[in-house]
């Protein structure tokens, strides 16, 4: 896999984004025909597909404007339609009148070029506009789905309302497995789009090297552009530098994956490290607090072990909270009431444990 094209693509302010990735009409087609289950996408001509550069600017919006539209054909059909896509990370509850403001600026455009007597020919019609929501955000979408819905009592008025039904993918709604089965580069990139904690990411880029392993070099540009962005969440300022030579420097998706899964590794040991001592540090300090406390030389010495012991105690609780999102009342429970000893032994231990099970060896 070639690197030396591209190059500059990290630095791209819209790498972070689904219109950097749907930009490409690949991986576009690739979005509609994974999940939008409609008769007209296999009908679509990929050679006749063309991104519409042009903003579309809604001025009752704060001057918002479309996200991406492209222009397509029906194969074998003299048949040319818009597809209108909007990126969402939040519930609006206006979408379904945004998206008609988008439309009918579509069309004005459209209008624009075409002579007026063509326009009030019997037999002209406007072509269509397809509107579609990608969604990504962790809340279910419950914004209408259909126009007519956020009209007053719009069952008074039936068929004589102005009425259309967007698509709406919902990234987070699909199942890791369904996506996993999908195989191609815009599931993969929905399975890594979701709010994990460490751990999960590099479980997750393990799941999808495999899935990746024999996409386009064109691809693989995308794909390693998006992983820069997610990962770089996670990292300290001075640590992105070193992760994005390790992303440009290697050779398809199974290397890159396995060298970025190294290099996040060490860096996320070495912050639990850190976290560890200085929660070690704490405990031994609060001991001495305590120690002072109490007044006599026996209370000093009890209070510092005590002090020594809860700090100790606090850096485990916070130590397992980074490692496991979800931590069930008894463990939390059960490290609470563990003996001294118990709780160093698995003050040490904590580093190499994997899963929440491991604990049960210790409560």
């Amino acid at each position: 896999m070639k690197n030396n094209e591209n190059v500059d693509l990290l630095n791209d302010p819209h790498d972070k984004g689904y219109k950097y990735l749907l930009s490409h009409k690949k991986v576009f087609i690739e979005l509609l025909r994974s999940f939008v289950k409609k008769d007209w996408v296999n009908e679509i001509d990929e050679s006749s597909l063309i991104r519409i550069n042009k903003s579309f600017i809604l001025q009752d919006f704060k001057n918002k404007e479309a996200d991406l539209i492209y222009r397509a054909k029906l194969k074998d059909r003299d048949v040319f339609f818009y597809i209108l896509m909007e990126f969402q990370s939040k519930v609006d509850f206006q979408m379904p009148y945004r998206l008609l403001l988008y439309i009918v600026e579509v069309w004005r455009e459209i209008l624009g070029d075409i002579p007026i007597g063509e326009q009030k020919r019997k037999d002209f019609k406007l072509p269509a506009v397809i509107p579609i929501v990608l969604y990504n955000g962790v809340n279910r979408w419950t914004a209408s789905l259909n126009f007519k819905e956020i009209i007053d009592s719009y069952q008074l008025f039936g068929e004589n309302l102005i009425d259309f039904r967007y698509v709406l993918i919902d990234v987070n709604r699909y199942d890791e497995e369904e996506l996993l089965e999908l195989s191609n580069l815009i599931s993969s990139i929905f399975l890594l789009d979701r709010r994990i904690d460490k751990e999960e990411l590099l479980e997750k880029l393990r799941k999808v090297a495999d899935t990746l392993k024999n996409i386009s070099e064109e691809e693989f540009i995308i794909l390693r552009n998006w992983l820069f962005s997610v990962v770089a969440r996670f990292l300290p300022k001075d640590k992105e530098k070193q992760v994005k030579e390790i992303l440009m420097q290697s050779e398809g998706v199974k290397e890159m994956i396995s060298n970025l899964e190294r290099s996040l590794r060490e860096e996320f040991r070495k912050t639990r490290r850190e976290a560890l001592q200085e929660g070690l540090k704490k405990g031994k300090l609060e001991g001495l607090k305590i120690g002072k406390i109490e007044g006599k030389i026996e209370g000093k010495i009890e209070g510092k072990i005590e002090g020594k012991i809860e700090g100790i105690r606090m850096v485990v609780f916070e130590q397992l909270k980074e490692k496991f999102t979800d931590i069930p009342a008894e463990y939390l429970e059960g490290i609470a009431k563990l003996d001294d000893k118990t709780l160093l032994q698995l003050a040490k231990d904590i580093l190499k444990i994997e899963k929440l099970e491991e604990l049960k060896k210790y409560i």
